[in-house]
């Protein structure tokens, strides 16, 4: 039943949109940026979580271990 009242406010409410709609002038709008902003936010605040993981890494590399002495031919 949600999706018959959804498609009953999309029935209702594009009329409207097109009545006010210059195709000379189409442009983005508040919703536009509002959406724009959350991009950016939500990259922003991406880019501040991955520096933070990139911190705590240690780049050091531990010393490779000595190889093992070889010792003469094994006998079977």
């Amino acid at each position: 039943m949600p999706d018959m009242s959804a498609h009953l406010a999309m029935t209702q409410l594009v009329p409207f949109a097109a009545e006010e709609l210059d195709k000379n002038k189409v442009t983005p709008g508040v919703l536009g940026f509002v959406v724009f902003a959350v991009l950016a936010l939500a990259v922003w605040g991406l880019m501040k979580s991955m520096n933070r993981h990139m911190h705590k890494i240690d780049f050091t590399e531990a010393p490779y271990p000595a190889a093992p002495a070889a010792s003469g031919p094994a006998d079977k």
